[in-house]
């Protein structure tokens, strides 16, 4: 049982990064290269925000902004973050409650790494906590094509 393991056991530490100086077509390359859809956004090692590709879709391209779009355009700022002592079990209650897949780790205002939903559930033994947050991420959702 992972009782009592935190955070940071299962944190990626080696997390890919922007800045503001950077725009929304360095952004997608980097996903692309990366296979990832979670980009933090930081000044020197300090936490400003996050992009999605979901943001880069809604508040980019969706907007018809074009590639050289600047990055505080799409940025999410309101986000929740952990810290790395936190336990796995306060993780995922937070990523059910606030209904996120990702939640950057966050140590004296610095990123210091991130927690995907399936970090809880491959290296936490956490399936459960793992599953009840996605299906409360994933309900209530329109389906694509639906007309709701």
């Amino acid at each position: 049982m992972a009782a009592g393991r935190t955070v940071k056991d299962i944190m990626s530490k080696d997390c890919v990064t922007v800045t503001l100086q950077d725009n929304v077509y360095e952004i997608a390359v980097k996903m692309k290269q990366h296979d990832i859809g979670f980009v933090a956004v930081v000044e020197g090692k300090k936490l400003i925000g996050v992009v999605t590709d979901r943001d880069l879709v809604v508040r980019g391209y969706a907007e018809k902004k074009s590639g050289s779009t600047a990055v505080e355009e799409v940025i999410t700022t309101n986000i929740a973050t952990i810290d790395p002592s936190m336990t796995i079990e306060e993780a995922a209650k937070i990523m059910a409650k606030d209904q996120i897949r990702r939640l950057p780790v966050v140590e004296n205002g610095e990123l210091v790494g991130v927690v995907a939903i399936g970090d809880l559930a491959v290296r936490g033994s956490f399936e459960d906590e793992a599953g009840e947050a996605l299906s409360r991420i994933s309900s209530d959702k329109t389906l694509v094509g639906s007309s709701k």
